[in-house]
């Protein structure tokens, strides 16, 4: 690893695919709804964002990691 500010992706492979799917779907609802909920939706962005990198912050804060690592 260079550097030793680099991200490890901590976010496994479906639970990328979950947070992107989710991310879509609540990004669809911006025009369905009414403003502060319409806001709301803007969460979605988030979760593209976590899908697309496969590192979540909070993951990383806590220390948590969905990736499956090869055995020893």
């Amino acid at each position: 690893m260079k550097g030793s500010g680099a991200m490890l992706r901590n976010v496994g492979r479906w639970d990328r695919v979950v947070r992107l799917v989710a991310g879509i779907m609540l990004l669809g609802l911006y025009g369905a709804l009414e403003p502060p909920l319409r806001y709301l939706t803007l969460l979605g962005l988030l979760l593209i964002g976590t899908a697309l990198t496969g590192f979540c912050p909070l993951y990383g804060l806590f220390g948590h990691s969905t990736v499956r690592r090869p055995a020893p």
